[in-house]
């Protein structure tokens, strides 16, 4: 069996490879290898379960409450709210373990399983092997230790959990939105309601688009993989800036009033400038990617601020960040963590802090973001490839060390497995946005010549 945990959880096609015998199976072995590892120990343990609006995370999450309550684990069942929320519901109630359901961005057929340790953060990889371990022992045959009586978990709809998170992000906001105009793209997904009650909270005027989910539509042409309805939506609606999100809301990518894009680096360089200000910035130290643009390397070295790469993968923003101490991190995709408020990206908080800093300034948000200059930079997927085998093909490594002698020290190459998508991810960063194209699309000929 392959390892079924990718660098954000399970995912697959719902009913398919993600099946509520996997989503049951896998809850109650996290369940016990929670308790062995001593999590539980003392005290009856609860666990918070949510989901995006996805028509298979009603099934998934059946499967889900009925595994850990069979493990003798209380539910406290939040429905559908962002991942973010539930990771911050996890450390706030003091539960012993957090399940989100939602494949995030990707499109509706898929979903996924994501488990959250005490405190709302990440499981760490150790424990994920051992959950994939214990779950093929019991699939193949072992039985379970399983409790009677008294001893079963009991099921409790959480409802307050939507006012509490709210209530936590407006708490936590440097100032209000008052006179700003904004327009959020919800991707028709987790954050649908609990977005835009925020951002009327904290006093801005709010348009919404991609805010009706019906179990089919998240992500479908909207939010932060598709902004083109964003960018005419600002323009048409005159606001200030525009927010939107993937479908579990972990996510943020930002438009300003012209329609223009700013994406995860950008918005780390504003956010980061704003913490520094503010006495925030943990030794003048932001956290990106190997992903992250030269650009913005570039203008916080003239800033005077420390950039640290990790691999791609907010879970490794977060891992250097817990490690280090560092308060911000996150992804050119628009993963953002501020770890002060949050354990993992949080769409709306940093949607919410971003155009905090365009009130507080009264600075428009092009402004704000003109702090860096994007280089070029192209990403090109290339699907139905063996992504096992792209670091060590031979063919491969011939083609990317010819393209990083044409790029010179103008450029640079990132070639990488997707954690979540069956892919090989080609980034091209070059001056020239030409050079950069075409020297993307001749990696990714080769890599799918080599590895399809």
């Amino acid at each position: 069996m392959g390892r079924l945990f990718g660098t954000d959880g399970v995912r697959g096609v719902a009913n398919a490879d993600l099946t509520a015998e996997l989503a049951l199976g896998l809850s109650v072995a996290a369940a016990h290898v929670l308790a062995e590892a001593g999590t539980f120990a003392g005290h009856r343990p609860t666990a918070v379960v949510g989901r995006d609006p996805r028509a298979s995370g009603e099934f998934l999450e059946a499967a889900v409450v009925a595994g850990l309550a069979s493990a003798g684990v209380d539910v406290l069942r939040v429905g559908v709210l962002p991942t973010p929320a539930v990771a911050y519901l996890t450390g706030a109630l003091g539960a012993d373990i957090g399940v989100m359901l939602s494949a995030s961005h990707n499109a509706m057929p898929d979903n996924g399983v994501k488990f959250f340790a005490r405190g709302g953060h990440k499981l760490a990889d150790e424990l994920e092997d051992r959950i994939e371990t214990v779950y093929e022992q019991h699939r193949t045959g072992e039985p379970w230790n399983r409790p009677t009586g008294a001893g079963v978990g009991r099921v409790t709809d959480y409802v307050e959990g939507f006012d509490r998170y709210v209530a936590h992000l407006i708490g936590v906001l440097p100032n209000r939105l008052d006179g700003l105009k904004v327009v959020l793209d919800e991707a028709h997904g987790a954050a649908a309601h609990v977005s835009p009650e925020a951002f009327a909270r904290a006093g801005a005027e709010v348009v919404t688009i991609g805010a009706e989910p019906d179990g089919l539509n998240i992500n479908d042409g909207c939010g932060s993989t598709h902004l083109a309805l964003l960018r005419a939506a600002v323009v048409e609606h005159g606001a200030d800036l525009g927010i939107a999100h993937d479908g579990d809301a972990d996510r943020c990518l930002a438009v300003d009033a012209a329609g223009e894009e700013v994406d995860g680096d950008q918005i780390l360089a504003v956010l980061a400038l704003a913490m520094r200000e503010a006495g925030q910035l943990r030794r003048d130290t932001v956290v990106g990617t190997v992903m992250s643009n030269l650009g913005f390397k570039l203008a916080m070295e003239r800033e005077g601020i420390q950039l640290v790469q990790t691999a791609v993968g907010d879970r490794y923003v977060l891992e250097s960040m817990k490690a280090e101490g560092y308060a911000l991190g996150g992804e050119q995709s628009g993963h953002v963590i501020v770890l002060d408020h949050a354990t993992t990206g949080d769409g709306t908080l940093t949607g919410l802090m971003l155009a905090a800093r365009v009130a507080a300034t009264g600075r428009p948000l092009a402004e704000l973001a003109g702090v860096m200059e994007r280089l070029p930079q192209v990403l090109v997927n290339v699907p139905d490839v063996d992504k096992s085998r792209v670091h060590t093909a031979q063919e491969v490594a011939a083609a990317v060390a010819e393209a990083e002698r044409e790029l010179g020290a103008t450029g640079r190459v990132l070639l990488r497995p997707s954690g979540t998508e069956p892919l090989v991810r080609v980034m091209v960063e070059a001056a020239d946005i030409e050079q950069a194209r075409t020297v993307a699309g001749q990696l990714a000929d080769v890599v799918k010549s080599a590895l399809g």
